[in-house]
């Protein structure tokens, strides 16, 4: 055999028994939660652990493929959240059938236009205007422009929370909120990267996590567009509901449906790791300095892999909202939205796509079931104590039960950090020669 050609075959693969073993584990524990709490209970969260799967593969492209430690998966969630909900619901005729909508037109041209000013006062100095005196231009213009829209636009959504509530949905099938959930992920992503992904990662996590927080802020405060606190529910479903066919079925339903996405996406992504454009990729990771000496774009590659990141997230958060049939802007938190995510990657480890599915509904199990878990040996523990030493047993079992989850999945990264830190099914990485 040619010795160049000999060097170039990579090692033959192993038998993948941690995989097995570990899937096992899963499967093993997955039945025990179908024998305690009923097939309805699990199948509920089993389809919960898919759509974080989704997010989790978002995030492990992210930071496994690319190194970008995001921080504001929760906002990706939420902008999809918000499309699979406007999208979907019923479309309001106390809006629509009113002069409401011209007026709201109206004033976003108004955006629109004011937007398109201050780009263009932005590049005046293509003209021969100083680049200070530009500056103090564009930040006039900013300011003059900004109170003027925003004193329009808060006179139309007044209006619009007074005579309609707020202007509704727009009646299409759900799976189109959750295509253009991705793609508004994937557009605001494509702004942040703009901005942000020459920051260095500490950096770019700050911002992430900054930005993540204004999107909440914003749906939470806009009660014209998302009914705010109040929330919006039911949300349709892509299959038949339990009202149709009940619980257990249609939330099986809805678990084909979650599981054929994944499928799809583990396949594409796996299929992009191995082609050229995924060593190109992990090489920008590694050594970025000798990648760019190579020719590589590494600001184009770096900004692909971020967008490709957020769109996962928003069809991942609008399969998520869709199925809770419920939007509310409050209920995205960082540690249920972003931090679990991230133990969900840490676990499985970043860059394998295979373990960040096992991390997703590993450690989903373990949220979920933490509580009821806790609460049983808290009982028991009140049980023995009252019977041996006649202990008064307390009232918030409950409340301290649920803090129990934050106990264990603090405990759980902490163990997974210093006994597997590259997690427990690491990134395969083939040596060639």
């Amino acid at each position: 055999m040619d010795t160049k050609r000999a060097d170039t075959v990579a090692a033959p693969g192993r038998f993948p028994l941690r995989e097995l073993l570990l899937f096992a584990a899963v499967l093993v524990a997955v039945l025990g939660v179908y024998a305690v709490m009923g097939p309805a209970y699990s199948t509920r969260m089993l389809v919960e652990a898919s759509c974080y799967a989704i997010l989790a593969l978002g995030l492990t492209i992210q930071w496994g493929y690319a190194g970008q430690f995001n921080a504001g998966v929760m906002g990706f969630v939420a902008l999809g959240g918000f499309c699979a909900m406007f999208f979907s619901i019923p479309v309001n005729e106390a809006f629509w059938g009113s002069e409401l909508p011209g007026e709201l037109g109206r004033v976003l041209l108004y955006m629109v236009t004011a937007v398109l000013v201050v780009f263009a006062a932005t590049r005046l100095d293509r003209l021969g205007v100083p680049k200070r005196l530009r500056t103090v231009i564009a930040v006039m213009l900013a300011v003059v422009l900004y109170l003027v829209v925003i004193n329009a636009l808060r006179g139309v959504t007044d209006q619009i929370e007074s005579r309609a509530g707020f202007i509704g949905g727009l009646g299409l099938p759900v799976g189109v909120g959750w295509i253009i959930g991705g793609a508004l992920a994937g557009g605001v992503g494509y702004f942040i990267g703009r901005v942000c992904l020459g920051l260095r990662s500490d950096y770019l996590a700050i911002a992430t996590l900054g930005i993540a927080e204004i999107i909440k802020a914003f749906l939470k405060n806009s009660d014209w567009l998302t009914r705010g606190t109040a929330t919006v529910s039911p949300l349709p479903w892509p299959v038949p509901g339990p009202s149709e066919v009940g619980f257990t079925l249609a939330r099986a339903l809805y678990l084909s449906v979650t599981a054929v996405m994944i499928a799809a996406i583990f396949f594409l992504l796996s299929r992009a790791y191995h082609a050229p454009w995924g060593r190109m990729i992990r090489a920008i990771r590694d050594n970025e300095i000798s990648a760019a000496a190579m020719g590589k774009d590494i600001n184009k590659r770096r900004l692909e892999i971020f967008v490709l990141g957020c769109i996962l997230m928003g069809i991942g958060g609008a399969a998520l909202a869709s199925f809770n049939s419920m939007f509310d802007p409050q209920g995205y938190l960082p540690l249920n939205h972003t931090f679990l995510v991230l133990v969900m990657v840490i676990l499985g480890g970043p860059g394998n796509n295979l373990g960040t599915i096992f991390g997703a509904v590993a450690v989903y199990i373990i949220w979920i079931m933490s509580e009821p878990l806790a609460l049983f040996l808290m009982e028991l523990a009140v049980t023995f104590g009252e019977g041996a030493f006649g202990w008064d047993a307390p009232t918030n079992l409950d409340s301290r039960a649920l803090q129990a989850r934050v106990f264990v999945i603090g405990l759980l990264i902490t163990l997974v950090l210093r006994y597997a830190p590259k997690g427990l099914l690491p990134e395969k990485v083939r040596h060639h020669g």
